[in-house]
């Protein structure tokens, strides 16, 4: 996986690339950790994520109620169809913002 993190005026973009897995997952949650407090809306890009597996949704999701506690927002973009499928089977679909 490779993250290409920068500024698009209040929102931080976390470009993700490859494959979000039990491997990689870490990584994710220890680049966007010192995001969270510092902006009003975090960006995941996925248009180039690849595969997202059980430990990568957990980052997501744990990223997404740290960004609400903290009256921020996760945003979700660009997702290829098999990845938006693994978000609709687990229903995060209906509970993150998410963007084509």
């Amino acid at each position: 996986m490779e993250l290409n993190i920068c500024k698009e005026n209040v929102a931080t973009i976390v470009e993700i690339i490859g494959r979000l897995d039990t491997i990689t997952a870490p990584e994710l949650e220890a680049a966007v950790k010192p995001l969270i407090a510092n902006g009003l809306e975090l960006i995941f890009d996925c248009e180039r994520l690849e595969y997202i597996s059980s430990s990568g949704l957990r980052v997501v999701i744990a990223t997404h109620k740290q960004m609400t506690a903290c009256a921020g927002r996760l945003v979700v973009r660009r997702l290829n169809r098999e990845v938006k499928s693994v978000f609709d089977l687990t229903g995060f679909s209906n509970i993150l913002n998410i963007e084509d």
